[in-house]
């Protein structure tokens, strides 16, 4: 009789230890995904700053080259 509470203990203790563990899995895995979204995001807005300074720089050029043809 004593060993069955110690077994029944020891499969309550397993059972919790399993849950929690899950549950940190859970949190973690929706930390990653949140990091992830934000990572996402931000390298949508620099590609994006960066076309904009590039066709910045595509119009300077296209304008100094016209005005050197205008020149000759």
């Amino acid at each position: 009789m004593k060993n069955l509470f110690k077994f029944g203990f020891l499969g309550l203790a397993l059972t919790i230890a399993v849950a929690s563990c899950n549950n940190a899995e859970t949190k973690t895995e929706a930390t990653a995904d949140s990091l992830s979204n934000v990572v996402d995001s931000t390298t949508e807005k620099v590609a994006d700053s960066l076309e904009n300074v590039a066709d910045s720089v595509r119009a300077t050029g296209d304008s100094i080259a016209d005005s050197l043809k205008n020149v000759q």
